[in-house]
């Protein structure tokens, strides 16, 4: 009687079967995982979230026409390249309605990305080629630890940067500049330090 071959799990397969509180990504052929976003991150991501909230989801207050998601998983191949941004947003001309199980598979027009010390540089130098390969029109990147938001646009398939922004600045950043921000509102209260 011959063994049972063991199959081994496809990187979707394993990515599926990560912990709750474990966050997986498929990004050029290997699987990434990272613990859940810190207290900063989520206040940061969920204030953004509010701001664009508003006016570009809703229309209220702003232009509408967009859907703005938190963590989708955005799959540019099935099963095989999947990324989950922090923040997505899609123009509803192109994606007029939302997926109906958990995979987007239309190209968002921006995304943004929370920095942490644990992310940044796979956001950065693995994440940001990507979404350029694929042609993700804008990428914001935001560090609440420094209060800054770096936002990019895609030209001829290379990031060029629009504007850098730091603590309390009013901003108006493309594909978002309908509406001005209010970047204060994204950083949690610093502690006092206790001498």
């Amino acid at each position: 009687m011959e063994p049972a071959l063991q199959l081994q799990p496809t990187l979707y397969e394993s990515l599926e079967a990560l912990p709750e509180r474990v966050t997986g990504e498929i990004l050029n052929g290997q699987l990434h995982t990272q613990p859940r976003p810190s207290g900063a991150q989520v206040g940061a991501s969920s204030a953004l979230g509010i701001e664009l909230g508003g006016p570009f989801h809703r229309g209220r207050g702003g232009p509408g026409g967009w859907w703005i998601i938190d963590e989708p998983e955005i799959h540019f191949v099935r099963n095989i390249e999947v990324a989950v941004p922090d923040l997505a947003g899609w123009r509803r001309e192109r994606m007029p309605y939302l997926p109906e199980d958990h995979r987007f598979e239309v190209v968002p027009d921006w995304i943004c990305e929370l920095l942490s010390p644990s992310t940044a540089s796979k956001d950065r130098e693995i994440k940001m080629p990507l979404y350029a390969h694929y042609e993700v029109q804008y990428a914001w990147l935001i560090d609440p630890a420094k209060r800054t938001l770096e936002a990019y646009r895609l030209d001829a398939g290379a990031w060029i940067e629009v504007g850098r922004f730091a603590d309390a600045d009013q901003v108006a950043v493309p594909p978002f500049e309908a509406v001005s921000l209010d970047l204060g509102a994204f950083w949690p209260p610093q502690r006092p330090v206790l001498v």
